[in-house]
């Protein structure tokens, strides 16, 4: 997708924002009006639905909708974290391979793709994989037998890893989950604008780094 494609597409979702309001059953007006009050639903802008993805929508949707975000909100997170880290100019100790290309040695940004070896590639792909098949689930049995199911969509505790959460009232885990939900959505916009100014040849850091 190239920007003025990028550009686009974001104006038309803006746009859908503005149209009027669909006409849909009692049944699934009841269920939206229920997802209202859901966390993430917030201020400034409440309930954001503009392209109607959760019109007719089950709860079952809504919590594979809100996994899915969080999941992404987390990656983004992540992925900006590493930006800044790499920017500064911290890497990881040695090689990235038996060939002796070191972490160093590999750039930042999209230049980082076309420098990574395939050992690399291997290894990240092993990473992910073993991620997705293993850590980031929220089901019951997913870091082994005994391991209780989510207590909400993206839950990756697994009776395995806590961090002191059941410690903490209804209140305020209900306030944590909002914050990471609205640090996950601002991540997303984040690390898009460091990824299109820097195909613009646009630096956003300090310096122009």
């Amino acid at each position: 997708m190239n920007f003025t494609s990028l550009i686009l597409a974001l104006a038309l979702t803006c746009a859908a924002a503005f149209t009027g309001p669909k006409v849909i059953p009692a049944r699934h007006a009841s269920l939206k009006a229920s997802f209202e009050a859901e966390v993430g639903a917030q201020k400034p802008l409440g309930f954001f639905d503009p392209l109607g993805m959760l019109d007719g929508a089950d709860q079952e949707r809504f919590d594979r909708l809100r996994y899915v975000e969080l999941k992404h909100g987390r990656i983004a997170m992540l992925a900006v974290l590493g930006q800044i880290v790499t920017k500064a100019g911290i890497r990881l100790p040695g090689d990235i391979d038996l060939h002796g290309t070191s972490f160093a040695s590999i750039d930042t940004g999209f230049n980082a793709f076309n420098q990574i070896p395939e050992a690399g590639i291997y290894q990240m792909l092993a990473l992910f994989f073993f991620l997705e098949i293993s850590v980031m689930k929220d089901q019951a049995g997913s870091m082994g037998k005994e391991a209780a199911p989510g207590a909400f969509p993206g839950d990756f505790r697994n009776g395995f890893i806590d961090f002191g959460w059941d410690k903490y009232t209804e209140e305020q885990k209900l306030k944590k989950r909002a914050i990471e939900l609205n640090n996950g959505r601002a991540a997303q916009m984040g690390i898009l604008a460091l990824m299109v100014h820097e195909q613009m040849g646009v630096s956003l850091w300090p310096g122009g780094i």
